[in-house]
Order: C-alpha cells, then structure tokens, then sequence
C-alpha cells in the first residue's frame, strides 16, 4: 500500500473518533480526556512493539526527536485539538486542523526542499479548497445539535484549533528524519505517546484545576476512550508515520487532511440532517484533488 492509502486512511479513522469524542470530552474535559486516551493508546502501542521486536529498532540518536514530537504534535498538539473540539465541535474543529496541511508543505519546503509537480500541486489546491468549502458550507441552515454550537469564546476556539494544526505538522517534520531510517513505526508512536502521556501526568500531578476531571470517569467513557485510542491514535498516527517513511511531509499532510470531508456522511448520519450541495461539491473538488495525487 502507497503512502497516499496509509494518509487517507488515517484521515478516515480520524473522523471516525472525532465524533467518538465529543461525548468522552465533554464528560471529562479536555485535559483529563487527554489523559485518559494516551495513556490507554501508549499501553496498546507499546505492548504492540514488544510483540513484533520493534523495540529493538529503536537508537539512542531517535529517542530525543522522537520524544519532543509527541510533546509538541500530542502533548500540546491533541490537547489543543480537543479543547477546540469542545468549544466549536467536529466540524469547525475540522477546518481549523486542516490547516496543518499548509503548515507542513510551507515547513517541508523551507527544510527538506520539498517539492510537488504541476500535477500534485494542482490536486493539492483542489484537495484544500476542497475541505475549506466542504466544511464552511457544511450546513444548509443553523442547526440544534450540540455537535455545531459554539460555546465560549470564539476567537480563542480559532487560536486553539490553528495552534493544534501548527503543532501537528511541527510533530511531523521533526519525526520525519527519524522516519527515513529503518525504525519501527509503532515503537516510533509509542516513544511519542509515552512523552505525551508522562507530560500530562506531571501536569496533573501540579494539582492544576484545568487538570482535573469535570467528572468521574466509569465505565461507558472508559471503554469509548480506549477505543477511540487505539483507533485514532495507535492505529491512525501508526499509519502516519508509516507514510513519512516514503511520502513527503506536505504531500502526507494534504491527504490526512482530508477528514473534514469524510466527516461530512459521518455527520449526516449522526445527526439525520443532509449538508447541503456545496458542501458535497467541496468533497468532490477534495476528492478529485486527492485522485490526482495518489494516481
């Protein structure tokens, strides 16, 4: 499998667990879910690497990028991405992310003298346009779900959306050099996770309010969290890093950003209401773009 599929594929399993998140989110707040998922997503990943010996690709020289990746792409990166979530739901929360696209290619660019080809340069401008306008024109009219209302303020939801979109493609290009090299993916996430997680628990451990959880986990928001990560995170940031071992940041970061558009069915049949006709044209400009770059 190319890694245009393994992007895609991530982007799917992405907007999968955005809607499986809303409600575990919500339930704990954004640090303690945080928590929660990556400390679940580090035990699956790291007793993975052990069953398949990717431990034993790991170098000295990888663990510190390695490590500061998932402190600026998870850490700050996912926790910013959920706080956003919260305030603004999946769908505004989509668009905002998105824009890691631009940011890796303008990084991939400036420091690994990344280049596209008229033709992926094309597919690329239909793939952003694409998601910009699947997810601006993503309702026909004002909607009641609790998934679309904004709450709080809405210029911080904004600055925390881009802040986890400028995080996430940071995360990648510091990973990618690693990735060139013969280490294991998995062990690669989970050296990731574990910084992440470790993070996190120093920070709960400051006594923190914004740490604690709003309310106590059981045992239904257990079992959404741990699901959603190992979907999202064990398995769909796996499938990332596997796609920088051969692809190129911004290329990787155009197709992964492709979630808002396949959110877009997911919501409709969530919530029963049909987006609107240019919010599938959107999704069909994105998804021309993305036939472009992966043929």
């Amino acid at each position: 499998m190319g890694y245009e599929w393994l992007a895609l594929a991530a982007a799917f399993l992405w907007a999968v667990a955005s809607l499986m998140s809303v409600t575990p989110a919500a339930h704990l707040g954004t640090f303690a879910y945080s928590r929660w998922r990556m400390g679940c997503t580090s035990i699956i990943l790291t007793s993975m690497a052990l069953y398949t010996g990717g431990w034993a690709t790991v170098t000295t020289e990888a663990v510190t990028p390695m490590v500061l990746s998932g402190l600026i792409g998870i850490f700050i990166g996912d926790t910013a991405l959920f706080a956003c979530l919260n305030r603004m739901g999946p769908r505004q929360a989509g668009l905002l992310f998105s824009c890691h696209a631009v940011f890796s290619v303008i990084l991939g660019y400036f420091i690994f003298s990344e280049t596209m080809t008229s033709l992926e340069l094309a597919g690329s401008l239909l793939v952003f346009f694409g998601v910009a306008g699947a997810i601006f024109f993503g309702r026909k009219k004002p909607s009641n779900s609790k998934l679309e209302q904004i709450s709080g303020s809405l210029s911080l939801g904004i600055g925390l959306g881009l802040l986890a979109a400028l995080c996430q493609a940071l995360g990648g290009i510091i990973a990618k050099p690693v990735m060139m090299t013969d280490i294991d993916p998995v062990a690669s996430s989970a050296m990731r996770m574990i910084s992440a997680f470790v993070a996190h628990s120093l920070f709960r451990l400051t006594g923190a309010k914004i740490a604690k959880a709003t309310q106590p986990m059981n045992r239904r928001i257990f079992v959404i969290t741990a699901v959603n990560g190992f979907i999202a995170m064990a398995v769909g940031m796996t499938l990332i890093l596997y796609a920088l071992k051969d692809g190129h940041v911004g290329m990787v970061a155009l197709l992964s950003s492709t979630t808002p558009v396949m959110l877009l069915p997911l919501l409709w049949i969530y919530t029963k209401q049909r987006p609107n006709r240019y919010a599938w044209i959107g999704a069909l400009l994105a998804v021309s773009g993305t036939a472009l770059l992966v043929y």
